[in-house]
């Protein structure tokens, strides 16, 4: 059974930073597409970043510049470094895991999600 586990959320002010983390279990995490969304209050949820199985990463245009997605496959674990947050970054974020085949991204399995906020 595939569980993922995201870390890391909080509060932080506007220009401040965050470093998400997603442990992954009982997938062969090497060898899939890790990515994050996000889930704003009212909103629908977005992809924020993705990264293919051998680390090369694509950005929402929203993002790009100020967050960076890495992996550990040592580690089965995603990253989401978040610099310059901006209050419209406050969300839900999930990752999530599976295949990346064009514009279908990773979304086979989820995590439950953690919270963002940013103050203004």
């Amino acid at each position: 059974q595939v569980q993922l586990v995201e870390s890391g959320g909080g509060l932080v002010q506007a220009g401040g930073s965050l470093r998400l983390s997603c442990a992954a279990s009982g997938s062969i995490f090497s060898i899939n597409a890790m990515a994050w969304y996000r889930q704003p209050p009212g909103k629908q949820r977005e992809l924020v970043a993705a990264i293919t199985r051998g680390g090369s990463p694509g950005y929402a245009d929203s993002v790009k510049g100020r967050f960076t997605i890495s992996r550990d496959n040592a580690k089965n674990t995603v990253y989401l470094q978040m610099n310059n947050l901006k209050p419209e970054d406050t969300a839900t974020y999930y990752c999530a895991e599976g295949r990346w085949v064009g514009r279908s991204y990773p979304n086979d399995y989820w995590g439950q999600g953690t919270q963002v906020t940013v103050s203004s």
